[in-house]
C-alpha cells in the first residue's frame, strides 16, 4: 500500500496549462527572435572578437568576486534577519531588499554619491588614502554585489524561517555556544539554500547592467562587462550586439541549469520543500 502511494501524483489541472504556456512563450519568444535575427555566418567571429572576450572574462570575474561578497556578507545578515527578535527587524528587512525593487540606475546612483568624490564616504577614502571608488574594476565588483545580495539573502532567510530553529534550540540546551550552534547546526542546514542563493546572485550580477555603467562607467577592458559590451556594440553594429546577447544568455542558462543544486531539486520533488 505504501509502495502505490508512493507513485501516486496530484497531478496538474488542465485550466493552469494555458496561463503556463502563456509565461513560457513571454520567456522563449523574445530569445527565438534574437536567434532568429542572428547573422549565423558572422557569429562565431562576432563572439571570438577581442573586445568581447576581454567583456566575457571581466564579467565572470567580477560576478564571482562579488558572489563571495555576497556569501561573507551575506550570509550573516540573513541570519540576523531571520533569528532575531529586536523590535525594528521588518524596517531593517525592507531596506535590505531594496535593490529587488529600486531601479539599477537608482542604486548606481546611491552607490556614486557615497563613494564618488562628492560622496561624504568617497571623500574620506579620497582624502585619508587616495583611493577612488568609482570607474574602476573594484565598483564593478561593489554595484553587482548591491543588486545581487538580496537574492542570497531572501534564499537563506526564508530556508532559516521554514526549517524553524528547533535544532539549534537542542543544540543550545546542551550547552553549545551560539558560535558552535551557527557553524554544527546551521551551516549544515542552510546549504542546500546556500547553494541556490549563490547561483542566482551569480546570475543576477552577471547580467548586471544599470548600476555598473552608472557607478562604474564604461571602461574597455576596466569596467565595461558583456552587457554593458552588447549596449556599446548596439550603437555601432547590431549584428555584433545580437551575437553578444546570445552568448550572455548561453552563459546564464549553462551557469543556472547546471550550477543549480541537485539536492535541493531532489528535496522539492520528494516533497521535502513544502514544510
Amino acid at each position: 500500500m505504501a509502495r502505490r502511494d508512493a507513485r501516486v501524483r496530484a497531478g496538474v489541472p488542465r485550466v493552469l496549462w494555458i496561463p503556463a504556456v502563456l509565461a513560457l512563450a513571454l520567456v522563449l519568444l523574445p530569445v527565438a527572435g534574437l536567434v532568429v535575427r542572428t547573422d549565423l555566418a558572422r557569429l562565431p567571429r562576432l563572439i571570438a572578437a577581442p573586445a568581447a572576450l576581454r567583456a566575457l572574462e571581466l564579467s565572470l570575474t567580477t560576478a564571482a568576486m562579488s558572489t563571495v561578497a555576497c556569501v561573507l556578507l551575506g550570509v550573516p545578515l540573513a541570519v540576523v534577519l531571520a533569528r532575531t527578535r529586536v523590535r525594528g527587524v521588518r524596517v531593517l528587512r525592507a531596506v535590505v531588499l531594496l535593490p529587488l525593487v529600486l531601479p539599477p540606475v537608482v542604486g548606481g546612483l546611491a552607490l556614486l554619491y557615497l563613494l564618488g568624490r562628492n560622496g561624504f564616504l568617497g571623500y574620506v577614502l579620497d582624502v585619508t588614502a587616495g583611493v577612488r571608488v568609482p570607474f574602476t574594476t573594484a565598483a564593478v565588483v561593489i554595484a553587482q554585489t548591491f543588486v545581487a545580495m538580496p537574492f542570497l539573502v531572501v534564499s537563506l532567510e526564508g530556508a532559516l524561517r521554514g526549517g524553524g530553529d528547533s535544532y539549534e534550540r537542542v543544540a543550545a540546551t546542551l550547552g553549545a555556544r551560539p558560535w558552535t550552534v551557527f557553524r554544527r547546526v546551521t551551516v549544515p542546514l542552510l546549504l542546500p539554500a546556500l547553494g541556490s542563493g549563490v547561483v542566482l546572485s551569480f546570475a543576477r550580477a552577471l547580467g548586471e547592467f544599470g548600476a555598473t555603467i552608472t557607478f562604474a562607467g564604461s571602461l574597455e577592458g576596466v569596467t565595461r562587462t558583456l552587457p554593458l559590451e552588447v549596449y556599446a556594440q548596439s550603437q555601432a553594429d547590431v549584428d555584433s550586439a545580437i551575437a553578444l546577447s546570445l552568448l550572455l544568455i548561453v552563459v546564464a542558462v549553462l551557469v543556472i541549469a547546471i550550477a543549480r543544486p541537485r539536492a535541493l531539486e531532489g528535496a522539492y520533488a520528494s516533497g521535502g520543500g513544502g514544510r
